[in-house]
């Protein structure tokens, strides 16, 4: 019952009231949800395409490396001393020196 008078057009309020309102929140579901997802998404693409040779990388795994070689759409990663490992560049999750760069003493 509730349900219904809330449902229940107000007297003044007219198809064309209704259809703006109907428009603001679809508006604003794109500026709080769809845009800054889409944003995110490019720089991550960008970051994939910028990727070169003796980048310090962490996977989607988790995993660490150092970028030893680059091609169209593999990386070849060194994980420890001698140990080599191909991966595809859409594993690559960040970039190892940004993310986790030692922060400067306190004073």
């Amino acid at each position: 019952m509730f349900l219904n008078i809330l449902l229940q057009s107000p007297s003044g309020a007219g198809p064309m009231q209704q259809l703006v309102m109907i428009l603001m929140v679809v508006v604003i579901f794109y500026f709080f949800m769809m845009r800054p997802q889409m944003k995110k998404a490019k720089q991550e693409r960008e970051f994939k395409d910028k990727v070169t040779k003796g980048d310090k990388v962490v996977t989607i795994g988790g995993v660490h490396g150092k970028v030893i070689e680059v091609s169209d759409s593999t990386l070849t990663l060194e994980i420890a001393e001698g140990v080599r490992v191909k991966i595809e560049k859409s594993a690559v999750s960040a970039e190892a020196s940004r993310q986790f760069a030692p922060q400067e003493a306190k004073k």
